[in-house]
């Protein structure tokens, strides 16, 4: 039996992964869950999996979590040190699912330990990429892409070689506004940018699809995993989210992942790497399909595709003020602080005075990330004035 730990547990990837490793008893053991202040769920999870380990990262619920455990066989543990244990114990397999930076050092943990990791860490390979590739280089480590459309991407390489691409094809949804005017779009509201048309997400990734940020993150993500430059990155809008990302390669073939909008899909590939698992999900139906659209995107109206770019080309520290700026500025927006096309104008004002070196550890990136969180508010403060 593979032997699993999911960090993150209690959120809609970790809950995924549950259900699947939960359909298949005879193939996979939980060893490890983490959680970061969700109590009840995580000792839901620990006692339903019989998991040795249930970690809570808010320090100060340790004896709540303790409490929840009593008479089970699961120890508790909370912070920095039980989510360490948890990601480079005994498990294999390491579902990395912890949102934001919170979620680097574990991460970093389970690469160091030479574990697969399943990573739905978008932050990750966004700040820390060359540091995270040279790790796994390093020991070992199979770093197995969660996200659909690298994981579509990693599904259509097989064991092809790179050299053997043309470029990289990532497709998009679009989000709520593909089809609205810029001056619409300026005075959107939370509610309409989390009305996403495909997908059940977050408040803040659903942001992210509606100014196409998350597309932009996605990029300088697939040139880490894959090793290819930015020019051979392309972005295709496709409206049914279908067709999951393409490859093209040198002698012209196209080779494209298709699927239902199940996050259970990825999870389930990574999971059974280089196997195959059911997922759970529902069958793709052809012929029961709208029509297949495909179109390019428009910077213009979505400038965080362009400044993405920017970041990816800047080197040093772009990267990580890209993405602190742009949570900043999203949670503003949410909080109703700020305008839907402020958003993007933070980001670009971050940018433009970023000098900071690339990090040479994770400690340096987040200190890197806290210190342009830190500009992103003071610039707040001064729009606000």
């Amino acid at each position: 039996m593979k032997t699993v730990s999911i960090l993150g547990a209690t959120g809609s990837v970790g809950t995924s992964t549950l259900d699947i490793v939960e359909r298949h008893p005879d193939r996979y053991r939980v060893v490890a869950l983490t959680a970061a202040s969700n109590v009840e769920a995580l000792a839901a999870a620990a006692r339903r999996t019989n998991a040795s380990l249930a970690v809570i990262s808010d320090e100060n619920r340790y004896a709540e979590l303790q409490q929840a455990l009593a008479g089970s066989d699961c120890r508790a543990a909370a912070g920095p040190s039980g989510l360490a244990e948890a990601a480079a114990g005994e498990a294999e397999w390491v579902m990395a699912a912890i949102v934001g930076c919170a979620g680097l050092e574990p991460v970093m943990a389970a690469v160091e330990a030479g574990r697969t990791v399943a990573l739905a860490n978008k932050e990750a390979l966004v700040t820390a990429g060359s540091l995270m590739m040279t790790a796994a280089d390093r020991s070992g480590s199979a770093i197995l892409p969660v996200d659909s459309e690298h994981n579509a991407i990693f599904q259509c390489l097989g064991s092809r070689r790179c050299d053997d691409v043309r470029r990289l094809v990532l497709t998009a949804s679009g989000g709520p506004f593909r089809t609205w005017e810029t001056t619409a779009m300026s005075t959107a509201t939370p509610a309409q940018a989390v009305a996403h048309p495909n997908w059940s997400m977050g408040a803040k990734i659903s942001v992210d699809s509606a100014t196409m940020m998350n597309k932009g993150l996605e990029l300088i993500e697939a040139h880490h995993l894959f090793g290819l430059p930015g020019e051979c990155i392309d972005i295709v809008v496709h409206p049914q989210s279908i067709v999951h990302s393409m490859v093209e390669f040198t002698d012209g073939s196209v080779l494209a992942q298709m699927g239902s909008a199940d996050m259970r899909i990825p999870i389930a590939h990574t999971l059974a790497w280089p196997e195959r698992v059911a997922s759970g999900a529902d069958r793709l139906d052809l012929t029961r399909c709208p029509p297949l659209e495909f179109e390019a995107p428009d910077i213009e109206r979505f400038p965080a595709l362009r400044l993405a770019r920017q970041a990816l080309d800047q080197g040093g520290a772009a990267p990580i003020v890209l993405n602190a700026t742009n949570e900043i500025a999203v949670a503003a927006f949410l909080a109703g602080r700020i305008t839907f096309g402020a958003i993007a104008e933070l980001v670009a004002d971050a940018l433009a005075a970023s000098r900071d070196e690339a990090p040479g550890s994770i400690a340096e990136v987040i200190a890197l990330d806290r210190a342009a969180r830190g500009r992103a508010e003071q610039h707040l403060v001064e729009r606000a004035a």
